[in-house]
């Protein structure tokens, strides 16, 4: 058994420290995904998911976003694609992965199944997505680089765990439950933009239900098929990056450092469109605007002129102008044809203009405006920066208010705060 094996094993079966804002993003994190899950329930990947299951039947055990019930596996694979059909959930940046579109629907379809208290699933999807974040890092960038999902090979790994600590499993099983996903971990970047990419997060989702319910009942597998000879790590590009991944592990969340998005669009613009709240750019006092940002955003997110709502999501031009228009760049419905099409937004499109900087990191972007009466201003905003505990806790409550209604946030925020059930959180998955 390797160093990392054992430590990952040991950590995802033994006691934790939680801190108390690990505890806080976690319940944020939660909101978050409900609230975009059941924002996303009607998008044409979420039906087809969700019309399939249902069709099959079975054993109803856990709650589909959206209504209805399906046995756990079939539950993490509908709720896990349906929370990331809008890509609207949470990104770390550490590995480039969207941790609770893969662990939370593991976890909240054992624990409901079980009758768990929400603070056992809280902790359990906490030590899921810790770990998720850990093996990406462990896997390396270059995992991420050559085609290979994160949310869907790391995340894999993080909802096996969450589901295996909940139905009690020691660090032995855990070994098993690792070596048992590396064989059915999977997920491609070549699905981007298609529905084939929420579909990988749900499918992580399954795969850990899966796994861990398998050992759970005695399935033996290699236990060190993540890291040993023709195992995952080898045979996925893999860097077997030890050193940096068990960094801090049980004593540093790194989870706490998650991003939520703010902004109904690609994560590339966010840092742009958060610099623009710091400058004045309303119309019609913008001559021009200039953003600059790290040049991989450049051939993923920089469309200059599209016509469609979809399109609207990738680009710098857009997005910023919606915001100078009053447009809200928080809601989904925002990005239309419509949008596209309105003669201010392509005015005020053409004055802005967009730079690749290789100075700037990944989570960063810096905006220059010259406005009307001859003013210069400029801002930096780093998504990776540390954000105050109140302004995340007042950003995420106020993002799922408007996908979901304030009462049914505040109810939802209340149960994650004060206790209860996993099966009455899971209830608040149907409108």
């Amino acid at each position: 058994m390797t160093e990392f094996t054992r430590a990952l094993s040991e950590f995802a079966a033994g006691p934790v420290k939680t801190t108390a804002q690990a505890r806080i993003v976690t319940s944020l994190s939660a909101l978050d995904w409900l609230a975009v899950g059941r924002a996303g329930v009607n998008e044409p990947v979420s039906r087809i998911l969700r019309g399939t299951v249902l069709d099959e039947g079975g054993a109803g055990q856990a709650t589909l976003f959206g209504g209805g019930a399906a046995q756990m596996r079939a539950a993490a694979l509908v709720n896990g694609t349906v929370s990331h059909a809008l890509d609207y959930d949470d990104t770390h940046f550490a590995h480039i992965g969207h941790p609770s579109v893969a662990v939370f629907p593991a976890a909240l379809a054992v624990a409901e199944w079980q009758d768990q208290p929400i603070v056992d699933l809280l902790e359990a999807a906490l030590v899921g997505m810790e770990l998720s974040i850990r093996i990406g890092l462990w896997l390396g960038r270059g995992h991420y680089q050559i085609g290979f999902h994160q949310t869907a090979t790391a995340g894999a790994f993080g909802a096996a765990v969450a589901a295996a600590r909940l139905l009690g499993c020691d660090a032995a099983a855990m070994r098993r439950v690792l070596g048992l996903t590396a064989t059915r971990a999977a997920g491609l970047k070549a699905q981007f933009g298609t529905m084939g990419k929420p579909y990988n997060a749900g499918q992580a989702a399954s795969v850990g239900v899966e796994s861990a319910l398998l050992v759970q009942r005695g399935f033996v597998p290699n236990p060190d098929a993540l890291t040993g000879p023709f195992g995952f790590g080898a045979t996925h590009h893999g860097a077997d990056d030890t050193a940096t991944a068990l960094s801090g592990l049980g004593d540093e969340w790194l989870f706490e450092s998650v991003s939520h998005k703010f902004h109904a669009c690609c994560h590339g613009l966010h840092a742009a469109l958060e610099a623009a709240r710091d400058l004045d750019i309303a119309e019609p006092e913008v001559a021009e605007i200039k953003i600059r940002t790290h040049p991989r955003w450049m051939s993923v997110c920089n469309q200059t002129a599209p016509t469609t709502g979809l399109g609207a999501k990738f680009s710098y031009r857009t997005v910023i102008a919606m915001q100078a228009l009053g447009y809200d760049t928080a809601l989904p419905e925002s990005y239309t044809e419509k949008v596209c099409a309105d003669p201010r937004l392509q005015s005020l499109r053409d004055r802005i203009t967009v730079e690749a900087d290789e100075t700037l990191s990944e989570t960063e972007a810096r905006l220059a405006l010259l406005r009307r009466d001859g003013a210069r201003r400029e801002a930096t905003h780093d998504l990776a920066a540390p954000m105050a505990l109140s302004d995340r806790e007042d950003r995420v409550r106020d993002k799922a208010a408007k996908l979901i209604g304030a009462d049914e946030a505040d109810a939802i925020w209340s149960m994650l705060r004060t206790g209860g059930r996993a099966a009455d959180l899971a209830k608040r998955l149907v409108d």
